[in-house]
């Protein structure tokens, strides 16, 4: 019986330094991710934004020279580098985990698939969307629309109209 006790205390010991040592590999793991943030910029330099490893938004650096864009482009951009670095995060995190807690380990792919599901392939983008300024007021229907009819010819402006209304109340 005492070869027993000693070779299941020799077990037991074997086990349980096996489990601090992954413990030890998941806290490295978990201290490496934690420290990582992805920096993009803007193909004209403009904007500069880091992330940190959850996708959170830390900062961003818009250039001065972004005041002479439309501001509807300096958004679009900010979120085309906001995605393009959030994609890059399912990247990292795997190659942090290969080197602490390794490939093989079952809650590393579980990890690495909840990052890839969380964060997908930033869109591809050859040209970015145009940007309309178009208005349209009323109500929608699903009849054709008529063209509008042509404008009016406007009066020329004679010298002895004025602009006060002929000196009446505006009021009245």
């Amino acid at each position: 019986m005492p070869d027993d006790v000693g070779g299941s205390e020799r077990m037991l010991s074997q086990w349980e330094t096996g489990i601090q040592e992954k413990a030890a590999r998941y806290q490295a793991m978990a201290d490496r991710v934690q420290g990582l943030t992805i920096t993009e910029t803007s193909r004209d330099g403009t904007i500069r934004l880091t992330i940190a490893s959850n996708g959170i938004l830390s900062s961003v650096d818009i250039a001065e020279s972004a005041r002479d864009k439309r501001m509807a482009e300096v958004s679009a951009e900010i979120m085309r580098c906001l995605q393009r670095a959030q994609s890059r995060i399912p990247e990292l995190l795997q190659q942090v985990m290969a080197e602490t807690i390794g490939t093989q380990d079952e809650t590393a792919n579980v990890l690495f698939a909840e990052a890839r599901k969380n964060f997908p392939p930033a869109p591809a983008e050859d040209v970015p969307p145009a940007v309309t300024e178009e208005l349209r007021f009323g109500i929608e229907d699903d009849q054709p629309s008529r063209p509008a009819p042509p404008p009016a010819p406007r009066r020329p402006r004679r010298p002895e109209d004025d602009d006060d209304f002929d000196g009446g109340s505006f009021l009245t």
